[in-house]
């Protein structure tokens, strides 16, 4: 079963033909009950990162709930949309953007499954390849950016933007990460699809960014973003095929998988 986390005004990925499923984890409930429904041959499951309401901000979303909950209903295959701010002029709102590194700049949040047992997870490629591909065979989508997540829930300063672009970031985001590390945690394959609403305060003169200004250029775009992954899931091989992100070889790990 493939899955779909949806970010920021992305709240449904279904028609009235889903099923809603309900769980719990060690970990609390998901962000929200997960749909389950059909994208061609492949069984999808969907889950809206920050809750049906937008009920939680980047730092508060069960991050560790909301990955246990797919990996336990099936999931092996994630793809994590997002919105992101530029950090480059190349990358203007309305892109689409597959990134293939990651730079974590959050704090105190729950990162990991393994509390104990000392294991250590191999994270040097954050993303799946073979998810990565899938979408970077279509018309029109960037291959390759580094991420950087920020804590949020306040967008950067202008000095921090500059920071980020000199060290040749070129997207910022605020929830990939703990996401896609949990996803490796779980031996899930993960990718990243960022959607390009806005250029970063250090990048723009004016106001600098405004919420209402990203969620209404999300909302613009949400339906090529959202045909974007249908294609993209059409792509997926329907039997899993990918090695690079079964992360526990030779590791006895302190509890099973779900």
């Amino acid at each position: 079963m493939l899955g779909v986390i949806g970010g920021s005004g992305f709240y449904t990925f279904f028609g009235a033909d889903a099923r809603s499923v309900s769980l719990d984890t060690p970990y609390g409930p998901p962000s929200a009950p997960l749909t389950v429904g059909t994208v061609g041959e492949h069984e999808v499951a969907f889950l809206p990162r920050h809750g049906v309401n937008h009920e939680f901000s980047p730092h508060t979303v069960p991050y560790r709930a909301n990955m246990w909950a797919l990996r336990a209903l099936g999931v092996r295959r994630v793809f994590g949309p997002c919105a992101v701010g530029s950090l480059t002029p190349d990358l203007g709102p309305g892109s689409m953007v597959v990134p293939d590194q990651l730079v974590d700049r959050t704090s105190a949040r729950a990162d990991t499954y393994f509390d104990s047992g000392g294991i250590h997870v191999g994270f040097a490629d954050p993303y799946c390849p073979s998810l990565r591909s899938a979408v970077t065979d279509l018309p029109g989508v960037v291959d390759g950016g580094t991420m950087v997540v920020i804590q949020g829930p306040r967008f950067s300063t202008r000095a921090e933007s500059k920071w980020f672009a000199s060290q040749g970031f070129t997207l910022v985001n605020m929830t990939g990460h703990p996401e896609a590390v949990l996803a490796r945690e779980l031996e899930m394959c993960y990718a990243a699809v960022a959607l390009v609403t806005d250029l970063d305060a250090g990048i723009e003169s004016g106001a600098g960014v405004r919420a209402v200004d990203v969620f209404a250029e999300f909302e613009r775009n949400m339906v090529p973003f959202k045909q974007l992954l249908h294609e993209a899931i059409d792509q997926v091989a329907l039997e899993r095929t990918c090695t690079h992100c079964l992360a526990h070889e030779g590791v006895q790990l302190p509890f099973d998988l779900p």
